[in-house]
């Protein structure tokens, strides 16, 4: 089953006339009005009337029945979805985030170490959440170094887990 990929989170309000700068999580800002009508996590749909890239990694927006600031305003930290079956197939060695969750991580010897459970970007580059069976969570940064191997079809992810990890033990900083 496809869920749903985050294109977007409103991040404020632009101008007086119900505008908004959304922060894409698109490979090119202007993407996320390509799909017209977005959608929120509560199911409220939210069509594109018009847009323009003023930044890398921000598009400006007014959506359809937006008028005003106060309106903009209340739609300030609201996550902007589409449908996966939307977005465009991907290549070989190519992915959305959103696919991998769920998938089993194992170690580079095939030992289960979880489920991936997000990905997650707090600026300083990705990292993918892996949830034990114990409750307990991994969190690595999502590269190469890390996740070597990415097995979409096979329904899992290689990870290189460090060995404080695998120990439980915690790092001693002094």
């Amino acid at each position: 089953m496809l869920g749903d990929v985050l294109l977007g989170v409103v991040i404020g309000a632009q101008g007086l006339k119900g505008e908004v700068k959304v922060k894409t999580f698109t490979q090119t800002p202007d993407a996320v009005a390509r799909y017209g009508t977005l959608h929120t996590k509560d199911g409220r749909k939210l069509r594109v009337a018009t847009s323009r890239a003023p930044k890398d990694d921000i598009i400006v927006v007014r959506f359809e029945g937006v008028a005003d600031r106060n309106a903009a305003e209340a739609l300030k930290g609201t996550e902007l979805h589409v449908a996966r079956g939307m977005l465009p197939e991907t290549g070989t060695q190519e992915f959305y985030h959103a696919d991998l969750i769920g998938l089993r991580a194992d170690d580079e010897e095939g030992r289960f170490i979880g489920k991936v459970v997000s990905i997650e970007n707090y600026g300083a580059g990705d990292v993918i959440e892996i949830a034990r069976d114990d409750g307990s969570t991994v969190l690595l940064p999502f590269s190469k170094t890390f996740v070597p191997q990415v097995e979409i079809e096979n329904g899992r992810i290689v990870v290189a887990v460090p060995e404080e990890v695998e120990t439980g033990e915690k790092g001693n900083v002094e």
